[in-house]
């Protein structure tokens, strides 16, 4: 379905409620550039370097897009998705029967849930929802529940430094959601919506943030503007 939620005055803030679920594969391909070919980078490089039957866990999986593509280039990785929407799991669900793909899913609130022993976590545009307050202590959790030599990717939307270039950036991405079909209203709409529930770091606190929580070495593996993706190493 096309995302059209934001055509009508918002009257509460963004939640991944079932309204969302349902045009979330719409939204997030129109609303993060390069969603597709990131979230490919991802899984090719996954594919490449886990280990076979390898276990990975993609905390706040929503519709389980990333982990399907996973699945079909490696098929004898045991899947993990939590997400605390039922409404995002049961569209999960339908998809994995669709494509034949054996996905655990789990409805938890990922800061509580147990993934000790994963080969590789995945929090794809996840950590920006989660209190700042609680990041550090979440961040380190993933770390010490990692396998040795685990990987761990993240993707985030950034804010930057320079108050300039960041007003300059926004404007930028504003541009690239109208050309994906959203009016001025929706993108308004959209960022009110989100005020204090999406709270981006710059580059750098991401990458500082992981390398005080443990991993050994982190690096920006895509980048366009101000959306990022990050893989941390154990």
């Amino acid at each position: 379905m096309k995302d059209e939620i934001f055509k009508e005055p918002i009257k509460k803030q963004f939640e991944f409620d079932k309204s969302v679920a349902s045009v979330f594969d719409d939204m997030i391909s129109r609303s993060v550039p390069f969603y597709r070919e990131s979230s490919n980078l991802i899984c090719k490089l996954l594919s490449r370097i886990l280990s076979q039957n390898a276990k990975c866990v993609d905390l706040g999986c929503s519709t389980a897009e990333l982990l399907l593509n996973l699945h079909q280039k490696r098929d004898d990785l045991n899947l993990f998705g939590v997400d605390n929407s039922p409404s995002m799991l049961e569209i999960a669900a339908a998809k994995a029967t669709a494509y034949g793909a054996k996905i655990n899913f789990s409805c938890e609130d990922i800061l509580e849930c147990d993934f000790k022993g994963a080969d590789c976590v995945i929090l794809n545009y996840t950590l920006q929802f989660i209190r700042p307050i609680k990041r550090a202590e979440f961040m380190q959790k993933i770390c010490e529940n990692l396998s040795d030599n685990g990987v761990f990717i993240f993707s985030e939307k950034l804010v930057y430094s320079d108050k300039t270039l960041s007003k300059e950036m926004i404007e930028i991405y504003e541009d690239y959601k109208e050309n994906q079909g959203y009016s001025k209203y929706e993108i308004a709409e959209k960022r009110k919506a989100l005020e204090n529930v999406l709270i981006p770091y710059t580059e750098d606190e991401n990458k500082t943030l992981a390398l005080n929580s443990g991993f050994k070495s982190v690096e920006t593996i895509f980048k366009w503007a101000n959306f990022a993706v990050f893989m941390a190493r154990k």
